[in-house]
Parts: C-alpha cells; sequence; structure tokens
C-alpha cells in the first residue's frame, strides 16, 4: 500500500507538467504571430475559449497544426482560411461580414431602431389619449365632468 501511495504522489505531479505545450520558434515575431492567431482562433468544442486559452484535446491539435503552419511559413489568412474550410466560420472570433453574417453585423443597431420606434409611437400614443381625455373635460358640463371624474378617480374624496 505504501509502495502505491508512493508511486502516486510521483507520478500524479508529474501528469500535471505533461500539459503544458512548449514551442520553439526562430524568432519573436513568428512567436508573435502564433499567439495572435491562437487568441484569434476559437476552439470548436468550448465555443467561448481561444485556442491558447482552452485545455480541450482539439484545441491542443490545433495549436499544434498551427504551430507546423506558421513555421512552414504559412501567412495569417492561409491559415484562418484552412480552420474556416475544416470548421467552419464559427472558429473566427471576428466573421467577415457577407451574406451570412449581416444579421450578426446589423441586427443589433436593427433592433435598437425598432425599440426607439416603438418608444415613439407609445409616447405618441399615450400624450393623444391624454389629449382626448383633456378636450373631452372642456366639452362637458359640470355634472358629466363630475362623473367623469369619479369614474376615473380623479373626483374629489368627501
Amino acid at each position: 500500500m505504501r509502495y502505491l501511495v508512493a508511486l502516486m504522489l510521483v507520478f500524479i505531479p508529474l501528469s500535471v507538467f505533461a500539459a503544458i505545450d512548449t514551442y520553439e520558434f526562430k524568432d519573436e515575431a513568428t512567436r508573435a504571430r502564433f499567439h495572435t492567431l491562437t487568441f484569434e482562433l476559437r476552439c470548436p468544442k468550448c465555443q467561448n475559449q481561444n485556442l491558447q486559452d482552452s485545455n480541450s484535446p482539439i484545441a491542443a491539435d490545433l495549436r499544434n497544426e498551427v504551430y507546423k503552419m506558421v513555421q512552414a511559413g504559412n501567412d495569417d489568412a492561409e491559415i484562418k482560411a484552412f480552420m474556416v474550410a475544416r470548421y467552419g466560420e464559427f472558429v473566427l472570433y471576428k466573421p467577415p461580414v457577407n451574406e451570412t453574417t449581416y444579421i450578426l453585423w446589423y441586427g443589433p443597431f436593427g433592433l435598437v431602431v425598432i425599440g426607439i420606434i416603438v418608444l415613439v409611437a407609445v409616447s405618441r400614443k399615450r400624450k393623444r389619449h391624454e389629449s382626448e381625455v383633456d378636450d373631452l373635460e372642456t366639452h362637458l358640463n359640470k355634472d358629466e365632468a363630475d362623473r367623469l371624474n369619479d369614474i376615473l378617480g380623479k373626483g374629489e374624496h368627501k
């Protein structure tokens, strides 16, 4: 039993260090390109994490693929095109503006415009209703105006 515990104490901490990816680059510009790309590309499994921050196995595979392509001299557009061809535009944090993404880019502005239109329409309707009630009160005699105020709850309480 002691040997089992001793083996666990030795090998469990080593497994933590095995998950760290280390990449060697020929220069600092290549390293910066790699890190920029892995921050701009989204993990297909994790959905809201980039490749750099994700611990999923597919993210590790994609980081390795990006590393190989950067080392091979592919430019950023080629690497992104490869990822989009393989995983769709979802893999990009900033998808391009085209027919399929118009609602994504312009939908929030459309909702704000619709909200403003509804707000203006409701406020105009309320003003019109209040002015109609005020006009109605001016055309009533004293008894009718008192009865209307009682119905509307504006009457004097005795």
